[in-house]
């Protein structure tokens, strides 16, 4: 486990692909100590070019629209039951 100063702008999702884009293998989930400071479990050798992503790193802060996959979940469907359903 390796701690880093927490990004202003923190998306954990883009962080990790981002690091992942770069080599660095983070174990499970950043973590946010409530003190500022970002969790990463990555090996040591990681940690300089983790340092610099993570410094570097500004995320986006809105939700991305969802899919027309993703509306149909939240109600219990997918595609194939909307199609059934309008006979298509």
């Amino acid at each position: 486990m390796k701690i880093f100063t927490k990004p202003k702008n923190l998306n954990g999702t883009e962080l990790l692909n981002e690091l992942e884009n770069a080599g660095v293998n983070v174990k499970g989930l950043p973590i946010d100590d409530g003190e500022g400071h970002l969790i990463l479990d990555i090996e040591a050798k990681d940690e300089s070019l983790a340092a610099s992503i993570v410094a570097a790193h500004h995320g986006t802060i809105i939700a991305p629209e969802p899919s027309v996959e993703d509306k149909l979940a939240s109600v219990g469907l997918n595609l194939e039951d909307l199609k059934a359903a309008l006979g298509i």
